[in-house]
């Protein structure tokens, strides 16, 4: 009989990872004593998948609030300093712009609006245009936000981020001013040395800001590219990716990524006979329909990855050609029909009708946002995602 099982997304349990710990030894140890556990056995293509998190934890890859104000008083000047573009967060923002203003004797926080670009809301669209404002072109400071709007506070964490970082700022010893506006050139009539905070678009704004007249220009990539009094660092992301790990450290994205992932696939080759990919995911790479909010706060779904995972589906849209080619067949005949489609399909099907509504994305991105579902952010206690079936099809056994 056919298998009737198609992808199986697993969460894998872990110790506790620590500063120092063989990463690669207890992810391919847990996802080993899983199978043998709950009685299944590993296949070739099965993904073997761990967070971001737990790497950087065994390299104890960790930046404090001081590493990152030396950091931005060498490289900004420790004057004043403009931010632009921070998204609203605790745990992603929050310990890194504490640092930043022990760099500096005055920040000005430009804010996008009326959301951030990973989509938590300050305000509403229906609030824009009852008061008539154009966030294309309209600059706003504080006083006139808190005339228009009041004090909004998040949807999901009852927090008013202006009040918020304001203080976070004035805390930590510096003068803060805030704006709004969508014009990453604005805070160029405050300073002309700033930090460009955004993620996914930091590259165009540092270039406006730049040629706008723009004098230490920086992006929070190009902060802890390199360790600061033997701290972490990350010397392709910097600062981008962190995550909050106490009141004066910040976690930062995980580096030498690759030696990992190619570790654990060698391992698990070698214990098991069974050729597997492996990645190291963050963030998955999707919206909340309610809340608004783009998941995708790290730089990228995943920083490192086996060779089999490079590239995006090739795969046909089944009800298509039920619902068109083979619209005049039913059970076996269609059955049949459809498998012999998929097994003479071409390895390029882009651009073709057949392939209409599949997802054109990139197999890590897609495989990343499965495994953070799985594993959560909370306390599942499954840092490490097994995936079995991913790469089947309908002709499959």
């Amino acid at each position: 009989m056919s298998r009737m099982v198609g992808t199986v997304s697993r969460g894998i349990r872990t110790p506790i990872i620590r500063s120092g710990d063989d990463i690669v030894q207890i992810v391919t140890d847990s996802v080993l004593e899983a199978a043998k556990l709950d009685g299944y056995e590993l296949r070739d293509r099965d993904v073997i998948a761990m967070t971001e998190a737990i790497v950087a934890r065994a390299q104890g890859n960790y930046a404090s609030v001081e590493n990152i104000a030396e950091d931005v008083r060498t490289k900004m000047g420790g004057e004043t300093v403009g931010i632009v573009f921070p998204i609203l967060s605790r745990n992603r923002f929050a310990i890194c712009l504490r640092g930043i203003a022990k760099g500096a004797k005055k920040v000005v926080v430009q804010l996008s609006y009326p959301s951030d670009e990973v989509g938590n809301h300050l305000i509403s669209l229906d609030m824009l245009d009852e008061k008539g404002i154009d966030p294309y072109k309209d600059v706003l400071d504080l006083s006139k936000y808190r005339e228009l709007f009041g004090y909004e506070k998040h949807r999901f964490t009852g927090v008013d981020y202006v009040e918020y970082y304001e203080q976070l700022i004035r805390e930590s010893g510096a003068d803060a001013e805030i704006i709004f506006a969508n014009d990453p050139r604005a805070i160029l009539n405050y300073t002309k040395n700033v930090i460009c905070c955004d993620i996914h678009t930091r590259e165009r704004s540092k270039r406006l800001v730049k040629a706008a007249g723009g004098e230490r220009v920086l992006g929070l990539d190009d902060l802890m590219t390199a360790p600061i009094n033997g701290s972490g660092y990350n010397e392709n992301y910097g600062l981008l990716g962190t995550n909050k790990a106490n009141e004066e450290q910040v976690k930062l994205f995980p580096r030498d990524c690759q030696k990992v992932v190619n570790a654990i696939q060698k391992q698990i080759l070698e214990r098991t006979g069974k050729h597997v990919e492996v990645m190291v995911y963050g963030d998955g790479a999707f919206k909340d329909p309610i809340g608004k909010i783009w998941e995708l706060a790290d730089p990228v779904v995943s920083p490192a990855y086996t060779s089999g995972l490079e590239g995006t589906p090739n795969e046909l849209k089944l009800k298509y050609l039920a619902d068109n080619e083979f619209s005049d067949l039913s059970g076996e005949a269609l059955k049949e029909a459809i498998k012999g489609k998929i097994q003479e399909k071409d390895s390029d099907l882009v651009g073709q009708m057949a392939s209409e509504g599949t997802t054109p994305r990139r197999l890590t991105d897609l495989i990343g946002s499965l495994c953070d579902l799985t594993s959560g952010s909370g306390d599942k206690g499954t840092p490490v995602v097994h995936i079995q079936g991913y790469f089947d099809n309908y002709t499959t056994e």
